[in-house]
């Protein structure tokens, strides 16, 4: 993985960068200069083994080591978005007769018990010691190849290979867990109710902690602290505490721990339901969680072991498989540049930026590229990205990309037989019966092709978006003018049709409405009414900007000043609700929660609403509708929206919570399944119109991948792996616009 990100970020990034998005609205002062961070991925090993896996090791040449029941497992194949698998381990055959019981790791080594002894296969294989115990369970190695073994409730000290003292914890319980401490060169025992401290010196078990339900503990090997894990939530103790209050973390993902460990950096703690990390901080400051749950991170769900000896490379290991939490360091330009890859290889179809339907789940090589209702407007936002990534780098690949989705976007309009009606999508003849909404497909006059009928609002926004991008920023003059036609295109067809997209059958789409007698039919509390009206004058504006024809102009003002379209598209956001009793059907089903979508359509309209204004008194106007869109969608922390935000208040845009999202969205855009309701570490919030659940967004790395359109609020979903979406409409777009505005370094 990290090969593949080197080369990728050498042959992708250019030296150059035009801060010319500043000159809206004087120099940002608010400025991420990019910086190395920690990304954090997943390799997968499946187990389809009958024997349950129940421990994990590593040895010295990196190799993992799995136990299942008595059999020694190896990881091998793994790669990113390429699992691997567990297989049986026979390198050292004299081996397969044993009946394995545990496996340990000390100095780099790892080491076995059985029946009859301890041993490993390091030091030359001279490791062999007789622990004389009948039925042991646990073992662990301290240091002068000292072992402790375990025997239900009693505990065996064996030193110098020969001799050994025995203790019986007082009480009674049978020992779950053997750990060493070489800060103190102590033994600890674990059971359900003590973790003690073993004192072989006065032949004791001394009680460290006492509480009911232990499971699992752990002692910083570079600290003072232990920290153990119950039934329900851990806690953290000093080892030089004299007194022993437990204080029991449960504001937590999942309370029922079967496991911990200290990292470095973080704790870490297994659950029933997926593992998750703890910041280490220092006192005084808050911590961090980050939850890892569901196959995006890890295989199956209740985990059995962690292994936390490599620094930046985490083992979790399930019923299910081996999944490794890779961090690897590496900057936003580098991510770009992987997404970039990713885009390129598998989700360009003619042109078209388009989502991967996979046939086997999370198998990105068995798959096919499929169309959508929006593959003009996912094209649109994958544009735009692009030419924010040429005119800031004056990459010649960007420059490219645009010119194959221009083509793809200007086929939509001269693939049907109506005049400036661009196609949802269009597809060799054939398929339709394997297409999406099979029954809006229609055959082209041009031999062997079909394309998709019933337009929608959403794609003309996206079309006027990344066409006014196109022909202002992206110093290329077939670019210019093919976008500045395009422009033209549409819009004549809207204009001479009265405000409405006019399908094939002669009457208008369901959606592309933009007519006052549809816009003002709607009450003014209804969305649609405000949107509808802020689109298409932002609209008008683009067309008029790069066309200086006057009709654009006109017919503008004749919406704004005669028909109210300046009223509507300033109301305030927090006016925008349900219908009420009375109103028509149509307008109350319009209304039931917050469409996302709307919001998609708004920011990007909000390019040529802000930019292309007719003179500094609608600027002005403008601007404050924005904000006053923005400050509803604050909580979301959506990237996208904070940059189109940046390009009216360039001082105040929520930078930080931009980067925050750049950075936490995940390198894997399989939709996997992703469950959070369960979390016991999530405040809720009563239902409301905007369908927010809790007080704060969780990370993207922790929700389904989502495009813009999409509730960031959303706590479960997912197609259970079985489709990838495309980084050039998530990430890409913000990414470039951030950089293109001078927002993000290089």
């Amino acid at each position: 993985m990290k090969n593949l990100i080197c080369i990728v970020f050498l042959c992708g990034l250019h030296s150059c960068i035009q801060l010319s998005g500043n000159e809206l609205e004087g120099k940002s002062q608010t400025f991420y200069e990019d910086e190395i961070f920690l990304q954090d991925y997943a390799i997968k090993y499946h187990y389809d083994g009958k024997e349950n896996p129940k421990a994990l090791a590593r040895e010295r040449n990196g190799n993992i080591q799995v136990l299942a029941e008595t059999k020694i497992l190896s990881a091998v194949n793994g790669e990113f978005l390429a699992p691997g698998k567990l297989v049986a381990n026979n390198y050292y055959l004299p081996m397969s007769a044993n009946q394995i019981i545990a496996i340990s790791s000390y100095d780099s080594q790892v080491f076995y018990l059985d029946s009859q002894a301890i041993f490993s296969n390091g030091y030359a294989g001279s490791v062999y010691i007789n622990h004389q115990m009948k039925n042991p369970t646990a073992f662990v190695v301290g240091k002068y190849f000292n072992f402790c073994v375990a025997e239900e409730n009693r505990v065996r000290l064996i030193t110098e290979g020969i001799e050994s003292w025995e203790l019986i914890l007082p009480d009674g319980q049978k020992v779950l867990q053997l750990k060493y401490h070489p800060g103190t060169n102590s033994f600890w025992a674990l059971s359900i109710k003590n973790l003690y401290r073993l004192d072989f010196e006065a032949q004791k078990a001394v009680s460290f902690a006492m509480a009911d339900g232990f499971t699992s503990f752990d002692l910083d090997s570079n600290g003072d602290r232990v920290l153990i894990g119950s039934e329900n939530g851990y806690c953290e103790i000093p080892l030089n505490s004299s007194e022993k209050e437990i204080i029991w973390q449960r504001k937590i993902p999942w309370t029922e721990i079967t496991t911990v460990s200290f990292s470095a950096e973080k704790l870490w703690l297994g659950t029933t339901k997926g593992v998750f990390s703890v910041s280490n901080n220092k006192e005084g400051t808050k911590s961090e969680i980050s939850y890892y749950f569901g196959e995006r991170w890890i295989l199956g769900d209740s985990v059995v072991a962690i292994n936390t000896e490599k620094e930046h490379e985490i083992l979790i290991l399930t019923e299910a498989g081996l999944s490794k939490i890779t961090f690897e360091e590496m900057t936003l330009a580098q991510k770009a540049q992987f997404y970039e890859k990713q885009v390129q290889e598998r989700h360009i179809r003619y042109g078209f930026n388009s989502d991967l339907l996979l046939y086997e789940k999370g198998n990105i090589h068995n798959a096919r590229l499929k169309d959508s209702d929006n593959d003009g407007l996912w094209t649109a936002m994958y544009l735009g990205g692009q030419a924010f990534r040429y005119a800031a780098s004056k990459d010649p690949e960007a420059l490219q990309n645009c010119k194959e989705s221009l083509l793809a976007m200007e086929r939509l309009y001269s693939i049907n037989q109506v005049p400036g009606f661009p196609s949802r999508s269009y597809e060799r003849s054939g398929y339709i019966s394997q297409m999406s909404d099979p029954e809006r497909w229609q055959h082209s006059e041009i031999p062997g092709w079909d394309w998709k009928a019933t337009t929608s609002s959403d794609e003309a926004i996206g079309h006027i978006f990344a066409f006014g991008v196109l022909a202002e920023i992206v110093d290329d003059s077939w670019v210019k003018s093919k976008s500045i036609a395009l422009i033209d295109t549409l819009m004549t067809h809207i204009v001479e049709n009265d405000f409405y997209l006019i399908d094939y059958d002669q009457k208008p789409t369901l959606w592309g409405k933009w007519n006052p007698e549809y816009v003002n039919g709607f009450p003014e509390q209804v969305g649609d009414r405000k949107l509808n009206s802020s689109n298409i004058i932002a609209m008008l504006q683009t067309a008029y900007y790069f066309t200086q024809k006057e009709v654009y102009r006109e017919k503008a003002f004749e919406l704004m000043e005669r028909h109210g379209y300046l009223e509507n598209l300033l109301r305030p956001m927090d006016q925008i609700g349900r219908a009420e009793n009375g109103d028509d059907q149509w307008a109350d089903l319009l209304s039931q929660a917050w469409n996302h979508s709307d919001d998609e359509m708004y920011f990007l309209g909000y390019w040529g609403l802000y930019r292309y204004a007719f003179n500094d008194t609608l600027k002005i106007q403008y601007k404050k509708a924005i904000l006053d869109h923005w400050e509803a969608e604050r909580p979301e922390k959506d990237a996208l929206w904070n940059i189109f935000t940046a390009m009216v208040q360039p001082k105040n845009f929520d930078l930080q919570e931009s980067i925050w999202f750049l950075k936490k969205h995940p390198m894997d855009l399989i939709s996997w399944n992703v469950g959070n309701s369960h979390r016991k570490d999530i405040i809720r919030v009563q239902d409301n119109f905007r369908k927010q659940s809790t007080e704060v967004v969780l990370p993207p790395s922790e929700t389904v991948v989502a495009k813009h359109n999409s509730n960031r609020f959303r706590l479960d979903g997912g197609n259970d792996g079985m489709s990838e979406y495309s980084a050039g409409d998530i990430w890409l777009l913000p990414y470039w616009m951030g950089r293109y505005l001078g927002l993000i370094g290089e």
